[in-house]
């Protein structure tokens, strides 16, 4: 197992880095209230565990799942896109 998908920024997947972030806000928004407001409001601590929770759903997704699983794109449509002047939702860009 490559455990460097569970500390390495370049080889988290979004749910990963979406709690790391969570974590930190809240960690920093706990701070904060407590130290310049003088009171957190009761269950704040519940958003560490939703963090937690959500951090570890990544990882099971980043071990187990599939890479780039639901992600294709199929831009051959049986036609020549040289001359095509419709830009498809790609801003006129084709891969």
């Amino acid at each position: 197992m490559d455990f460097s998908k569970l500390y390495r920024p370049s080889a988290l997947n979004s749910f990963q880095f979406v709690a790391v972030t969570g974590l930190l806000m809240s960690a920093g928004a706990h701070f904060i209230l407590a130290a310049f407001v003088g009171r957190v409001p009761a269950g704040f601590g519940w958003l560490y565990v939703c963090w937690l929770v959500f951090y570890a759903g990544g990882t099971l997704l980043n071990y187990f799942g599939k890479p780039n699983a639901g992600h294709h794109h199929d831009h051959d449509h049986g036609h020549d896109h040289e001359d095509d002047e419709d830009d498809h939702g790609h801003n006129g860009t084709f891969h």
